[in-house]
């Protein structure tokens, strides 16, 4: 008998396989290498791991974007069953081994040998939990220094038999533009467009004078200002495209629902070595401060003709252009398709180009500039709109007064209400100071007393305000610079943001909050956490304000119409955690999505209040989010603002 074999499950429609050993699972680790058809979309499988006491855990995999990927997790104790949600063609499992704790410390000692005391030291403390997690990092997750050996391990080549390429696709556009001195430049571009799958393109080839002798002579090259093509996108001399590049593009443009605009991710050279540029999915914010969706882009030509755009204004200004046209139907390809050629430094960024696109669209956001960072400022009215700022409490009265504080004398915005529920506090203290706060007209007191439900104490206080802003602020949260409030309202009062989120720091400086991956850690976790204050995160992204999947109730503001029309936070199903990833995503699929801005900067002393989760508040924290996961496992297989190369084990931005 075979070591394993995938046994279908034709019942169940999610985790249609099981992954079968022919000897006992448990107390062992499990690796596996899988492979994914080239051409389908890299979501992430899902392994459950299933007891007999009908009780499971699960684990994503990574998403295999080069064709590849490769996983190793440990089997929980009790495991009878191994299931596998997975696409049910074009996927296979190509290698699953059960390996003994010891060949996999072996493994972390050959490639991350600095975390072994990290292990041994969570061994001693019986932490199965993070010692699992450490030894994981150590063995399966690389930083993106390591891309190259990283992408040589999960580079598969093209099989036929497998890779079911499109056929039938549309023509595309391309535009190179070349000046003196780039002719050796344009001669590589030519030769991997030339071999190309995909044959039916055309470029228009644009030099400042005749172009040189030499170059190959091809019918679909022309010296044209605008080639033909659904779509159009532009190429820098030097960019390199995978050979299957203009094949996944042409994809996204065809079908009854093609794309308004689509993108995919890059490479490129830089002093450091060879780098990728893992692109989100679609954050028009972003594109418009960072240009993250750089090359290779084609936009549809019905939205180039709405955008305004034309031939000799550049591929920076068409991104913009089209962006702020509002495409529909985005189609981010997280696949590796250009090695894209450097671009000379512009020490304007792109200021000039932005404020022009701004003021041509119509758009009521006006670009500001904060060193080398480029960011957007959303148009606030005069007077400026109340915001109720709520805060659920009990006793703690040092926290509770520097969150006041902070609240009433320490933010600029001039229209507050303070709300404070109060869970039962019984410190004398904490009586001193709603004694002290009751001649301000500001501050509104709920005694809200029984057992803790942050859910419902916060809908409670959102149903006795009367702002047109709510703000969710936990009592352990310090506010450190005045215009913090600003920042979130002129995002909330966008029509098309929901929830809004701060970034927050730990009393040591570094980063407890920069946005929530749902996904990370199995079901939502933070990114970057621990991280440095000023860490930028990959593609700039922390440093300007862009979309998420959600944000931490900690401090989150929404305007008040929205947060009752999906009906608050869930107090039934999420009485203490994940209540606010789950608003946030419930305000998603109303079309309201997810901002964080890094112009809110607060600190965060992050659950002092209540302490950690251990014993049966642990148990309550599983409950939750195993609620949690079956509400959203969508979302947690393919959290659109995060790469599926990515990993959920790690909290930054690495690959697995």
């Amino acid at each position: 008998m075979a070591a394993w074999r995938l046994a279908p499950r034709p019942d169940d429609p999610d985790f249609s396989r099981a992954l079968v050993f022919a000897r006992p699972m448990a107390g062992h680790w499990l690796a596996l290498d899988v492979a994914l058809d080239r051409f389908a979309a890299p979501v992430r499988p899902l392994l459950r791991f299933s007891r007999k006491d009908g009780t499971h855990e699960d684990a994503l995999l990574p998403g295999p974007v080069l064709g590849r990927a490769a996983w190793l997790g440990p089997v929980p104790p009790g495991t009878d069953a191994i299931l596998l949600a997975a696409p049910a063609e074009g996927f296979r499992i190509e290698a699953a081994r059960l390996l003994s704790f010891a060949a996999v410390l072996a493994l972390c000692a050959r490639r991350r040998p600095d975390r072994l005391p990290v292990a041994l030291y969570q061994w001693l403390r019986r932490d199965a939990r993070r010692l699992h997690n450490t030894v994981r990092i150590a063995a399966c997750v690389r930083p993106l220094a390591h891309y190259p050996a990283w992408k040589a391990e999960r580079a598969r080549p093209f099989e036929p038999a497998f890779d079911r390429a499109p056929t039938g696709l549309p023509r595309l556009g391309l535009i190179l533009e070349a000046g003196p001195g780039d002719e050796d430049a344009v001669r590589r571009t030519l030769a991997t467009l030339l071999a190309q799958g995909h044959r039916d393109w055309r470029l228009a080839l644009r030099w400042p004078g005749p172009a040189p002798a030499g170059l190959p002579g091809d019918p679909r090259i022309s010296a044209d200002a605008l080639p033909d093509g659904v779509a159009i996108g532009s190429l820098c001399p030097g960019d390199v495209l995978a050979p299957d590049a203009l094949t996944h593009l042409a994809a996204a443009f065809s079908g009854p629902d093609p794309a308004d605009l689509a993108y995919a991710d890059s490479e490129a050279e830089t002093p450091e070595g060879l780098r990728p540029h893992m692109k989100p999915g679609w954050s028009p914010d972003l594109a418009l401060t960072t240009l993250y969706p750089g090359r290779p882009l084609l936009v549809a030509v019905d939205l180039v003709a709405r955008s305004g755009w034309q031939p000799g204004q550049g591929a920076r200004a068409l991104l913009l252009a089209a962006t702020l046209a509002g495409p529909r139907r985005v189609r981010r390809i997280p696949r590796i398709l250009c090695r894209v050629a450097p671009e000379a430094p512009d020490p304007d960024g792109h200021a000039a180009d932005l404020t022009r696109a701004l003021h041509r669209a119509g758009s009521p956001a006006v670009m500001v500039r904060n060193g080398d960072t480029l960011d957007l400022d959303w148009p606030l009215p005069d007077p400026a709109p109340l915001v109720s700022v709520i805060v659920p409490t009990r006793d703690r009265p040092e926290l509770l007064r520097v969150a006041v504080r902070g609240v009433l004398h320490d933010t600029a915005y001039p229209a507050i209400e303070l709300v404070i529920v109060d869970n039962g506090s019984t410190d004398p203290a904490v009586a001193a100071l709603y004694a002290e706060w009751a001649a301000d007209p500001r501050v509104r007191r709920l005694d809200r007393p029984g057992p803790f439900n942050f859910s419902r104490l916060v809908n409670d206080g959102a149903a006795a305000s009367r702002g047109e802003i709510l703000v969710l602020l936990n009592n352990d949260v310090e506010v450190l610079h005045p215009d913090w409030l600003f920042a979130m309202v002129r995002q909330a009062l966008r029509p098309d943001v929901g929830a809004v989120g701060a970034k927050l720091l730990f009393g040591n400086g570094r980063i407890q909050h920069a946005g929530v991956v749902v996904g990370l850690g199995g079901r939502a976790g933070h990114i970057l956490r621990n991280r440095p204050a000023d860490t930028p995160g990959h593609l700039g992204r922390l440093t300007v304000a862009h979309e998420v999947a959600g944000v931490t109730a900690a401090c989150l503001a929404v305007a008040r119409h929205k947060f009752e029309a999906v009906g608050g936070l869930d107090a039934e199903a999420f009485p203490i955690d994940f209540n606010d990833i789950d608003l946030c995503l419930r305000l998603g699929a109303r079309g309201w999505r997810s901002v964080w801005t890094p112009r809110a900067t607060l600190a965060h002393h992050e659950s002092v209040s209540r302490g950690p989760s251990v014993g049966a508040a642990r148990a309550r924290f599983e409950a939750e989010g195993t609620r949690f996961a079956a509400r959203w496992r969508s979302v947690i297989r393919d959290d659109p603002y995060y790469h599926p190369a990515f990993s959920v084990t790690a909290f930054g931005e690495e690959l697995e």
